[in-house]
């Protein structure tokens, strides 16, 4: 799938509404270790944090609060989980209309974007609602690729998109924002790990693990390698659950393909060393495009993002 698990999704609704580590998991009928696994291995999808003090007095992020009010669109199933209080502190959902519908005073931008790219320009965000009080900010962090991305625009469900491509895009017209390199990550204990240079026609004899095949990210990754005439081995597991992906990563089973805040996590990581290649693999790139009926607001804000 396209989107975090709707598992950790669910939990990530239900540590909102309960307010604390300890009663998210009982009233899940957990242990609040496993609660924590799924919150970080969601923040690690994601590309930033969700909350602060998770084990104490855990408070939504700035991100998070913006991620809460976006799950009307990410649970399609079930928007009712995702209405979320407005206060600093974490308090049981109330029964009003979901953060994502904004005042009528208040004139409403939807920016789509993958979670990662959101987690990017977060803070350039919150300083310009800051800046202009009459404009409110909604996400859709369902958009990762560019046929989505048309889609949105093109009916009106989004005013400026960010996107995952190759290259420059025919629908929707769009611009260069930057680029993220793919890197090969594997265990410490991996034999490709301890090399100093390894050639990219060694990896196709090198289990690999992977994200589910309709998984957006899997798929601009696999389209990039396939571009590029690089081939990877046969995934030995194919998850969105990146907690099993770090465990199986450590104990040496293969190596995962990866760009943007997730590379940069994993790099970090302990136990996860990233594969030296003779060759860099390719880019993916970043592209903004913006509606063409979108408001005058929409064009300031993808100026003000752009910068």
């Amino acid at each position: 799938m396209a989107t975090p698990s709707l598992r950790q999704l669910d939990i990530f609704a239900q540590m909102v509404a309960s307010g604390s580590l300890l009663r998210c998991a009982r009233d899940l009928g957990v242990s609040a270790d496993d609660v924590a696994r799924d919150l970080a291995s969601l923040e690690l999808r994601l590309g930033y944090r969700l909350f602060d003090d998770l084990a104490g007095n855990p408070h939504l992020t700035p991100a998070g609060r913006k991620t809460a009010e976006a799950m009307t669109l990410l649970s399609q199933d079930q928007p009712e989980n995702w209405q979320v209080d407005q206060a600093d502190d974490m308090t049981s959902p109330s029964p009003a209309a979901p953060l994502a519908e904004s005042p009528p005073s208040r004139q409403n931008i939807v920016l789509a974007a993958p979670a990662p790219v959101f987690g990017h320009f977060q803070d350039a965000l919150a300083a310009f609602e800051a800046a202009n009080d009459d404009i409110a900010i909604t996400l859709d962090l369902t958009i990762h690729l560019a046929d989505e991305a048309a889609w949105s625009l093109r009916r009106g469900k989004a005013d400026i998109a960010y996107f995952y491509a190759l290259g420059e895009t025919d629908e929707p017209p769009s611009r260069y924002g930057w680029s993220e390199q793919i890197n090969l990550y594997a265990g410490v204990d991996h034999p490709l790990a301890h090399r100093d240079s390894v050639a990219t026609t060694e990896l196709a004899a090198i289990p690999t693990l992977a994200m589910e095949p309709r998984n957006s990210l899997r798929r601009i990754i696999d389209e990039a390698l396939l571009r590029s005439g690089i081939r990877l081995g046969d995934p030995v597991l194919e998850t969105d659950n990146l907690f099993d992906i770090m465990t199986i990563l450590r104990e040496g089973a293969g190596c995962f393909a990866a760009f943007g805040p997730l590379a940069r996590d994993l790099g970090r990581m302990t136990g996860i060393r990233r594969i030296a290649l003779e060759q860099p693999l390719p880019a993916i790139e970043v592209r903004q495009a913006v509606g063409s009926e979108s408001p005058a607001a929409a064009a300031a804000l993808a100026e003000f993002l752009f910068l």
